[in-house]
């Protein structure tokens, strides 16, 4: 199952989401990938690699072709490996554009290890870039996290009508997983209202679990841990640890694993 996590805004919580996701299914006994497209390395930092060590990358990946085998890295965390993001990556969609398929250079890339893995889980940069693109053509589903209390419907309306577009261009359909609601404060009744009209818009397409805003998922990527490694009995870490057990559900009756 190769998954992807994407918005065109940045802050909505995909690399939160990606980290410890990918934890809480490795925690559950599963093989877990992610694979950080964000030049930042962003996910990478949230696991304790540094911008200097972040070589190889991804970038090494899908600009400089060298083998899946030679960037994948171990966490140090049993069942959850790594490719590392860099800001090499920020010249992906020049020299991608370069290449025959230019969307299809991550599906190519992650070929040979696709069976070593259950789960193989894309953090995509914000917008729909040739990154993000390749990511989606590299999936069977892919994820849309959401922050409620700034969230403009009609914008979350045309994101959905970009990734028809964006479907049909690259020639690959992945279905929808799921909507995440994160940094969900109901404490406030604006909140309330906008989580509301979201379930009514879409349904079933939205995941029953909501992830909370928690000081302590803001505060474990600065000491490169997962939630479950930084505060295990936290609400965020018992939030995605209900999401893990969701995912898995809708992946197995959807037919994706």
């Amino acid at each position: 199952m190769i998954l992807s996590l994407v918005n065109v805004k940045g802050g909505v919580g995909k690399t939160t989401t990606a980290v410890n996701l990918g934890a809480t299914l490795a925690r559950s006994g599963l093989r877990v990938l992610i694979v950080d497209l964000d030049p930042q390395g962003s996910a990478s930092f949230s696991l304790g690699i540094t911008e200097k060590d972040a070589r190889p990358s991804a970038a090494d990946l899908l600009l400089g072709d060298r083998p899946i085998r030679e960037v994948i890295r171990e966490t140090g965390r049993p069942g959850l490996d790594l490719v590392t993001g860099s800001m090499e990556l920020a010249e992906g969609d020049l020299t991608l554009a370069r290449k025959r398929d230019p969307e299809r250079q991550l599906a190519r890339a992650l070929a040979p290890v696709r069976r070593r893995y259950d789960f193989i889980i894309i953090d995509c940069p914000p917008g729909l870039s040739v990154l993000s693109l390749n990511g989606l053509a590299a999936s069977k589903a892919y994820v849309v996290p959401v922050v409620p209390h700034d969230l403009d419907m009609e914008a979350l309306n045309r994101f959905f009508g970009g990734m028809d577009r964006i479907q049909h261009a690259i020639h690959r359909h992945p279905p929808l997983l799921g909507i995440l609601l994160t940094m969900v404060d109901h404490r406030t009744r604006v909140t309330d209202e906008v989580v509301a009209g979201i379930r009514a818009a879409f349904g079933r397409d939205v995941f029953r679990t909501e992830i909370p805003i928690n000081v302590r998922l803001a505060e474990a990527p600065g000491y490169g841990k997962s939630i479950f490694d930084y505060q295990s009995w936290s609400k965020g870490a018992q939030a995605y640890a209900h999401l893990g057990g969701e995912v898995i559900s809708r992946s197995t009756k959807a037919g994706l694993v």
